[in-house]
């Protein structure tokens, strides 16, 4: 099941090169324990994945849990195998309930404290969680270049940030000779195509690598959630039976269709899909079990054809 490594896309000019699929780490410490957790860490690798996705963050939300969760599992893994030279972590800051917000003096101590809990000596990818409007951007773009400068990250990702703020960003960042953000991490997928309006331009505008999150609309996307069994067992199965409407039905008759003209899952389809689109690096999708991940990984070799994906871009479009 090994991809090998020249289906990897580059990130921008910073070298770093990534398996065309992200492994979400939302869910580790959260729907999959430590033990788990290891198991789909193991699986992802041994089929060629480097890039694992995180947050400070996460899952501060779960009884029991202080946020940094998933970091130390991640972190737990790469010690124990031995491989921190292999992955590429991606992280974010500004929500970990220690660490709010997005201040110089904040910034520094989270990275540290994300550091920490992975264990190792650099962040690859360091996102701005979410915008924190209070902070001067030049104090938070500084604080984060200030990061590259001292040899704790390599490069700099932006994530939930409007069009008109990544432009205030990108302008700070001329202004005071700061290094550029390369990464952009938007909700993107087939039922949430927001992203193509502006912040599309603005990706190609600014050479931003885009990771989309929710790549499979809660789980929807992957086909489970259907009329009559949309309930299902995944904390998140409310949200995805939210798009069981006129346009969700159509989007998954037509991922049916193309699935089957190529013997794969319509999970596979849709995170095919989202690799097709301008700008896209890597969609990020999560696994709770190694079974999940079968379906995942097997999108990183999917080709659609051009007329496939118009097809798809019309059974999505409003109605």
């Amino acid at each position: 099941m090994s991809i090998k490594a020249q289906n990897r896309v580059k990130i921008g000019d910073t070298g770093i090169e990534v398996f065309p699929l992200s492994l979400g780490g939302n869910v580790f410490g959260w729907t999959a324990d430590a033990e788990t957790s290891f198991d789909v860490l193991d699986g992802y690798a041994a089929a060629g994945g480097n890039l694992i996705d995180t947050a400070d963050g996460y899952s501060a939300w779960v009884p029991g849990n202080s946020g940094g969760d998933s970091e130390i599992i991640i972190g737990d893994w790469m010690r124990s195998r031995g491989n921190r030279d292999d992955i590429v972590v991606a992280t974010k800051v500004s929500q970990h309930p220690d660490f709010k917000g997005l201040s110089a003096a904040n910034i520094r101590a989270a990275a540290e404290a994300s550091l920490g809990r992975l264990g190792t000596d650099r962040i690859d990818v360091y996102y701005a969680h979410f915008d924190d409007a209070s902070v001067p951007l030049a104090e938070t773009v500084g604080a984060f270049s200030k990061l590259v400068d001292d040899g704790l990250v390599r490069a700099i990702g932006i994530s939930n940030y409007s069009a008109d703020r990544i432009d205030e960003w990108f302008a700070v960042t001329e202004q005071n000779g700061f290094h550029k953000a390369v990464a952009l991490q938007p909700q993107y997928n087939l039922m949430e195509r927001g992203f193509e309006t502006e912040l599309q331009g603005r990706a190609q505008k600014y050479g931003l690598g885009v990771f989309p999150y929710y790549a499979l609309a809660s789980g929807f996307l992957t086909g489970k959630y259907r009329s009559g069994s949309a309930q299902g067992d995944s904390p998140r199965a409310g949200q995805a039976a939210a798009y069981l409407d006129d346009r969700g039905v159509r989007v998954l008759l037509t991922l049916d269709q193309v699935a089957s003209w190529h013997n794969t899952t319509v999970t596979a389809v849709a995170l095919a899909w989202l690799r097709a689109q301008p700008t896209i690096v890597a969609p990020i999708a999560s696994a709770r079990t190694t079974d999940q991940l079968t379906d995942l990984l097997a999108s990183a070799t999917l080709e659609l054809s051009s007329e496939e994906v118009e097809k798809l871009v019309e059974a999505s479009n409003p109605l």
